[in-house]
């Protein structure tokens, strides 16, 4: 693969950091015009908007390598004893080690916070980020299949054959950077990578149908985090790095935090099965694209 796009000795373009940087950008992007939409007069709303993809950047760094602190320190690894020993190296966040839901929810508190710094209502900006997230999420995983990271599991060999991108085959020459590691140089993998990609660009697009229909503001983003969350268990059953964490004899992590995640936002979707917000209806879904004043 590519996990370095350009030698630029002690500072090399990574082709891992450029997905997360274009995919954030395409996120915020895409944060602002939903929020737009239909207002009269954007330019009184579009400061407080462009101000919630930082605070939701800052929240998805904290908590994605918070979690993978805590996980690595519950787990007893040699990684979790060396943030107990040394706490500084926690925030030693360029040395690698973050998860995925760890920053999602980091990034929902950080998208509450803006939102009620700045007069936004959360549940309003809940739904438009989780979408856009999601739109974000299917470029940064280009990036996990370019520097090698989340790789599959070895492919049986009755499925060899299947073609990318069920199947990727790791060059037998690794490049520097490359995390596949040695025990996989020219072997056939499942393409878990492109796989959550594509999950992520569905899902995503999904969400933007669904704001359309929805009764009330939080209900898109319950819906699809419950949609990634079983989506997410299952292509976890297919993954082979198993330094993200193994728990109760072969339940990884994210597998783990999506039953949960899976199962609260059911709860709420099922609890909240009757609540419709008054000013939201099929022909006027979006009446305060951005909540202001809600």
């Amino acid at each position: 693969m590519h996990p370095i796009l350009i030698d630029l000795g002690p500072f090399p373009l990574r082709s891992f950091g450029l997905m997360v940087v274009l995919g954030f950008l395409l996120g915020a992007h895409w944060f602002t015009r939903l929020g737009l939409r239909g207002v009269a007069d954007p330019e009184t709303l579009r400061e407080k908007l462009d101000s919630v993809p930082m605070w939701v950047l800052g929240g998805v760094i904290g908590g994605a390598r918070l979690m993978y602190v805590i996980v690595e320190v519950l787990r007893g690894s040699s990684i979790g004893q060396s943030f107990v020993d040394d706490p500084l190296k926690i925030f030693f966040v360029w040395e690698g080690g973050l998860v995925m839901y760890g920053g999602a929810f980091g990034g929902m508190l950080g998208g509450y916070w803006a939102a009620r710094k700045h007069g936004l209502d959360p549940r309003q900006v809940l739904d438009l980020g989780v979408v856009v997230a999601f739109m974000g999420l299917a470029v940064g995983r280009i990036g996990c299949l370019l520097v090698g990271d989340d790789f599959g599991s070895i492919v049986p060999e009755a499925y060899k054959g299947l073609p990318f991108p069920i199947t990727i085959t790791v060059p037998e020459e690794l490049k520097v950077g490359s995390l596949f590691g040695e025990a996989n140089r020219g072997q056939v993998l499942w393409a878990t990578q492109i796989w959550m990609s594509v999950n992520a660009a569905c899902i995503s697009a999904l969400g933007f149908r669904l704001l359309r229909r929805r009764r009330y503001r939080g209900q898109v983003a319950l819906q699809l985090m419950g949609v990634y969350s079983v989506m997410r268990f299952l292509i976890e059953g297919f993954r082979g790095d198993e330094l993200r964490g193994v728990w109760f004899g072969g339940i990884s992590t994210s597998q783990l935090v999506s039953i949960v995640t899976g199962l609260v936002c059911l709860a709420l979707l099922v609890r909240n099965r009757g609540r419709v917000d008054e000013d939201l209806s099929p022909s006027n879904p979006d009446p305060t694209p951005a909540g202001a004043g809600a």
